[in-house]
């Protein structure tokens, strides 16, 4: 299969995507405290949704949880599948988590508005994980849901 396949841009792909998702892994949430940024609100969103939201933070070492969920350090650590791992880190810091994601496994990985890295996108489709680059996750599934027939 093609790996350009992977790299979802269609309406429809991006629905079917969000359907088949349960479990969120997010790489570089906030905490509550920082309830105002993206990073924390998508997330919480997200959550109070339905979704199961992993925190995966990448600072905060005191916090041991969020959304009343408990903190893992690294993707790989998360226990069980992880259907999608959101990512809220700078494009220039995403290379540093290339082999975290792909020893996690993801379904898919959705970077962020604001958030492309082609080459690790690549990298990710290649090995047969779908990737979103440069939505917000939270902007989509409110569209979707309230178009539920477009593509």
């Amino acid at each position: 299969m093609d790996h350009r396949a992977n790299l979802l841009e269609r309406t429809g792909d991006i629905r079917d995507l969000i359907a088949a998702t349960r479990r969120i892994a997010v790489l570089g949430i906030k905490t509550e405290r920082q309830a105002s940024q993206p990073a924390f609100y998508v997330p919480r969103y997200m959550h109070r949704t339905g979704f199961d939201v992993v925190p995966v933070p990448v600072y905060y070492p005191e916090v041991t949880e969020i959304l009343g969920e408990p903190v893992y350090r690294r993707l790989a650590d998360v226990p069980g599948p992880v259907d999608l791992v959101n990512v809220f880190r700078r494009p220039t810091d995403i290379e540093a988590h290339l082999d975290d994601m792909l020893a996690a496994r993801p379904a898919a990985v959705w970077f962020q508005s604001g958030i492309r890295h082609d080459a690790v996108a690549e990298t990710l489709a290649r090995a047969g994980i779908k990737v979103v680059q440069d939505r917000c996750l939270m902007v989509e599934h409110r569209a979707l849901a309230r178009r539920p027939g477009t593509s």
